[in-house]
């Protein structure tokens, strides 16, 4: 009888330890956006993350109605790595490559997205515009 119930509280741990596993470690897809960086911050109440926001070209409807309005396209990610946080913090404004992996759920320290940037690919350094006085 204790052997049948160790065997089962065995096979519940693993199978938990899938579960946690696929939904927050398990790397679902990995791509690459790009766009112009809209803003980085670090927030948070008890996990200080990096959070960020990418514009990316084109427009979409922001309902199913006819004559909705039109939004920008958004990728709202979070970064782990402080100095690719540092980096970006720096870089507002300007049009950027940036590779993310897409996790299943959320972890508090890893950010508010389940998209976590974690290479910056390029960076394009826009000509400073002359404001004449």
């Amino acid at each position: 009888m204790k052997k049948a119930i160790w065997i089962i509280s065995l096979i519940v741990v693993l199978v938990l330890s899938g579960i946690v596993y696929y939904k927050y470690y398990f790397v679902f897809g990995e791509g690459v956006k790009a766009g112009e960086l809209n803003y980085m911050v670090k927030k948070g109440v008890i996990f200080k993350t990096y959070e960020g926001k990418l514009i990316q070209s084109g427009f979409r409807s922001s309902g199913k109605t006819p004559g909705s309005t039109i939004q920008s396209y958004e990728f709202e990610f979070s970064v782990e790595n402080k100095g690719i946080a540092d980096t970006l913090m720096l870089s507002s404004g300007k049009d950027m490559e940036l590779h993310y992996k897409e996790y299943n759920g959320v972890l508090p320290w890893r950010g508010f997205s389940k998209y976590v940037v974690d290479k910056i690919i390029k960076i394009e350094n826009k000509e400073p515009s002359t404001i004449p006085f």
